[in-house]
């Protein structure tokens, strides 16, 4: 048995960004218990396009075992407080200060299990002025400004098209436990761990505060460009577009001289540079686009690979199910199997299976056998 399938993992989790962290942990091989309301995880209830399933929930809930819980009931407190001393790892984004008052906060489950890792994710940090405040995923894009840097000029801002906000700060997450657990290794003590959505995509954002702070740069929404690489960004061919991406002086050669037949670019003072050719975009872009227009774009691609310039479709969804590197998994479903798109992490050159994604209470007897609450002694009568 590996290090991973010792582990016990004890979810109170919704939505998305708790169940990626507890969803990767147990696609390591971890037990992962979601404790659920009578009603589920809301995120159940997000869509029913999986054979009455939420993608949601089926993407990002297999391998875990589902045990309902009333947490205003004493007896399911006890129930829970019982496998939190046995567990190695506690994930919970619930309300602020709702664990606490449940008795369940990281200080008292730590003082009777020391070595347990605990995570809270919520959205704003702990001792902030916002605290206390809800947060969901396009509340959190709009106010770290990821919004504004979305989109396109004529738009205005826009979200991003997936939840990432909530799956980044999953990832991070994940990785903060992962981390906790190995220094336990050492120490023989786990530790109280804490992720905000906010601070998360805030971190992810110190490009564009840098150039902010120390650029005075605004920077645009570029749309399907790169703010501050040149040339970085989509084109129309005679059949579609294609995105090319130029990183280094020498690839910039290469594609005047062998791809735009146009070497004398290469010494041109408007393009000299990358920071010179981002000044002068417009006129770069517009010499390309005359370039590609009249190309078809499988005839590009080739050119482009020919020579190593870095280039990619645009595509549509439909375009990604019959993408030649796409790879996919099977997830059990109470309701039949679903394809997923692979979990990306390749373990000495092949994907882990998925496990099953639990139907609604799937594990309620057999957890509640197993986890049974020590009651005390009768006292003995003189």
């Amino acid at each position: 048995m590996s290090f991973m399938d010792r582990l016990l993992v004890v979810t109170l989790e919704q939505a998305v960004a708790a169940p990626i962290a507890s969803c990767k942990l147990a696609d390591a091989g971890a037990r992962v218990i979601k404790l659920e309301r009578a009603g589920g995880d809301f995120a159940r209830g997000y869509d029913d396009a999986v054979h009455g399933h939420s993608s949601y929930f089926v993407w990002i809930n297999r391998g875990k075992e589902s045990c309902r819980v009333d947490l205003r009931q004493g007896e399911d407190r006890a129930l829970v407080l019982e496998m939190l001393a046995q567990a190695d790892v506690f994930i919970q984004n619930m309300a602020p200060g709702r664990a606490e008052k449940l008795g369940l906060g990281a200080k008292a489950l730590m003082a009777r299990n020391p070595r347990l890792v605990t995570c809270e994710i919520r959205g704003f940090a702990e001792g902030t002025p916002d605290a206390d405040r809800k947060a969901y995923d396009l509340l959190i894009q709009a106010e770290t400004g990821l919004s504004g840097v979305t989109g396109t000029p004529e738009s205005g801002p826009s979200r991003v098209g997936i939840s990432i906000c909530d799956i980044t700060t999953g990832l991070v997450a994940h990785a903060a436990i992962l981390e906790a657990l190995l220094e336990r290794e050492e120490s023989g003590r786990g530790a109280q761990l804490q992720v905000s959505l906010f601070d998360t995509m805030a971190d992810l954002m110190n490009v564009p505060y840098l150039l902010h702070r120390y650029g005075g740069q605004e920077v645009p929404r570029a749309g399907l460009a790169h703010p501050s690489i040149a040339p970085y960004g989509a084109f129309d061919c005679a059949d579609g577009a294609v995105i090319i991406s130029v990183q280094n002086e020498d690839e910039w050669r290469l594609l005047c001289r062998e791809v735009l037949q146009q070497p004398e670019l290469v010494a041109d003072p408007r393009f000299a540079s990358n920071v010179a050719r981002v000044a002068n975009r417009a006129a770069l872009d517009a010499i390309i686009a005359e370039s590609f227009a009249t190309r078809a774009s499988a005839a590009l691609i080739e050119d482009l690979e020919a020579h190593r310039i870095a280039n990619g479709r645009v595509s549509s969804l439909a375009d990604l199910t019959r993408h030649r590197s796409a790879s996919f998994q099977t997830v059990a479903t109470p309701d039949g199997a679903a394809e997923v798109l692979a979990a990306p992490v390749l373990w000495n050159g092949r994907r882990r299976p998925l496990r099953a994604m639990p139907a609604l209470g799937a594990q309620d007897c057999a957890i509640r056998r197993e986890f049974i609450v020590p009651h005390p002694e009768p006292s003995s009568q003189g």
